[in-house]
């Protein structure tokens, strides 16, 4: 994805968040930032198609309607009620681009654009709760000292040189490459370019560079190929962890669609009176799928193994410690084939 495009979704994801109004396609295209600049209807249209879309696959709940009787098109927004989670701990790619949006929003790179949106939502008379935004922290931490210098030359186009280390026990070597993006994957921070030296695609691990980064080269110069998918581009390079198990779960009806991409489909099951699915899962670390099903609170339930739950629990009681609140209540076990479960019953939504 490029930073252009990224850039728009964050605008968009905080436009729709920020308004319990349903905003039509023509009042999107004059507030938020990266619309604007379409030369046509139909160029604009292709586009928003393409971007809501994208919103859906990446599990976000975007909404369609009318805000009256009266109004004649449809509007769109995001459903807080079902947005919104706990001040918890998510794994970096099951928040995607909500979770990068929340973060970036606080930084000097996108806080300019992102607060334009919502001026202009103000002045159009739509309802906006500021702090809207704030209602998702992942906890995605780019602590990398390249990450702040990296973005940067990614927004502006140009070219950087670095030293690197393919691994902690080598020596580093100087790289010059042309950066495409800067990526979250499984936890790490990676670095997309085309290394000039090689002649070739390369992901750097952000830990892995060492300062400074140097930007050289006029800005504007390096763009990524269009249909560039830096995810993927990672995800070959860095390679699935094997699976050392599968678990369980079911999930309440409606919710918790980023988990439900991720598994196989067993067939309903009700949880105590709710409609819901049994799911399959996959483990290939048993502590971040930990930390995507407790995001879920009382909407996922582990059904085995109980190593799987005993971590979602681990992770309940740390965040309670970590905001000096009461131990999450552990609903009672569900007796039968199901044991063990974990239900926690204290979650906000």
């Amino acid at each position: 994805m490029s930073s252009a495009r990224a850039e728009r979704l964050v605008n968009l994801v905080l436009c729709l968040l920020s308004t319990r109004q349903f905003l039509s396609a023509e009042r999107i295209r004059a507030t938020v930032p990266g619309y604007d600049g379409v030369a046509s209807d139909e160029a604009f249209f292709r586009m928003f198609e393409r971007d809501k879309a994208e919103l859906r696959d990446l599990g976000i709940p975007l909404e369609t309607g009318r805000r009256s009787m009266f109004d004649t098109v449809d509007g769109y927004r995001i459903a807080r009620q079902d947005y919104e989670l706990g001040d918890i701990e998510l794994a970096a790619d099951e928040a995607a681009a909500v979770a990068l949006a929340a973060r970036l929003w606080d930084s000097p790179e996108l806080a300019g654009a992102a607060r334009g949106a919502l001026v202009k939502l103000r002045a159009a008379g739509v309802e906006v709760d500021e702090a809207a935004g704030a209602g998702v922290e992942p906890k995605v931490r780019a602590t990398e000292p390249a990450f702040g210098p990296l973005l940067a030359a990614v927004q502006a186009g140009r070219a950087v040189t670095f030293e690197h280390r393919p691994h902690p026990a080598a020596e580093s070597r100087r790289r010059t490459v042309e950066p495409w993006g800067v990526v979250s994957w499984r936890g790490r921070w990676y670095l997309v370019c085309h290394d000039r030296d090689r002649d070739d695609v390369r992901c750097f691990r952000l830990s892995r560079i060492e300062e400074p980064v140097t930007a050289i080269g006029p800005a504007g110069a390096v763009q990524a190929p269009e249909g560039t998918d830096l995810v993927g581009l990672v995800r070959d390079s860095a390679g699935p962890p094997p699976v050392i198990g599968v678990a369980r779960v079911w999930v309440a009806e409606g919710r918790a669609l980023g988990l439900r991409r991720l598994g196989r489909l067993l067939g309903p099951q009700e949880y105590r009176g709710r409609p819901g699915d049994e799911l399959e899962l996959e483990l290939r670390s048993p502590e971040t799928i930990a930390r995507w099903i407790g995001g879920h609170g009382p909407d996922v339930v582990v059904l085995e193994p109980a190593e799987l739950a005993d971590a979602v629990r681990r992770g309940w009681a740390a965040a309670a410690r970590a905001h000096a609140s009461p131990t999450p209540r552990l609903a009672d076990q569900p007796s039968g084939a199901v044991q063990p479960s974990v239900e926690l019953g204290s979650v906000a939504r």
